[in-house]
């Protein structure tokens, strides 16, 4: 289970292969300049609930993997994400998809 930690608050734990999906989301709307929302909802073993922050470049943000092989890269998955950071509600975390790469 890694962690992204966003201007030094508390890291949010995601499961080490999605972070690898939203890491490469999350660098390609900040290469633009663009800010938006990121939204996610707890980890199981974390609790029930569920949090949101705005994500704007300049801002430190930190992706830490508990596991040390990168994870293979479903392309679906990006696309689904990269299409709900264009939305007005913004990056949420979705399940992955079926596919090449899982």
């Amino acid at each position: 289970m890694g962690s992204l930690v966003y201007n030094t608050n508390q890291p949010i734990p995601i499961d080490d292969r999605a972070l690898a999906h939203l890491q490469l989301v999350i660098y390609g709307k900040l290469r633009a300049h663009e800010s938006f929302p990121f939204s996610w909802k707890d980890e199981p073993g974390v609790g029930d609930g569920h949090g949101s922050i705005w994500i704007s470049p300049g801002v430190p943000i930190t992706f830490k993997y508990a596991g040390s092989r990168e994870p293979s890269v479903n392309r679906e998955w990006l696309r689904v994400l990269r299409d709900a950071a264009n939305q007005p509600s913004g990056l949420r975390l979705v399940p992955e998809p079926d596919g090449p790469g899982r």
